[in-house]
């Protein structure tokens, strides 16, 4: 475990971000992180938004369904959250790109893991 703690923190300092403290007997375990890093409640109203999504513009993944320009929805959504704190407009924006992430016809569209060195920074309490 010491070892994983170590190859994060490895990570972390490569990418500028606070380390963790390592502690001798902390053990971190997968079906752990499985069940903790996940919200089921945000899941659900995503799922419930899509199936009223299925009614208004159409099932996933159907032959001959619209395209939607949905980076620019999430974008303009994502700006609304901002001054409003909808939750609800989060939930728009996990929908917009899982759906285009499974219909987007971008032309370059493809799936390359890799580590661009952009992460999120902490806010200054």
């Amino acid at each position: 475990m010491i070892r994983e703690i170590f190859v994060q923190n490895l990570w972390k300092w490569k990418c500028g971000m606070r380390e963790q403290e390592i502690l001798l007997n902390q053990k971190i375990l997968l079906h752990d992180l499985k069940r903790t890093e996940w919200d089921n409640g945000f899941e659900q109203l995503q799922r419930n938004r899509l199936v009223m999504g299925a009614f208004r513009y159409g099932r996933l993944s159907i032959p001959g369904k619209p395209v939607y320009d949905r980076i620019s929805a999430a974008i303009h959504r994502l700006e609304e959250y901002k001054m409003t704190g909808n939750d609800e407009l989060l939930v728009d924006v996990a929908n917009f790109m899982m759906l285009e992430f499974v219909e987007g016809k971008h032309p370059l569209k493809h799936f390359e893991s890799i580590d661009d060195g952009g992460h999120v920074n902490e806010k200054s309490k």
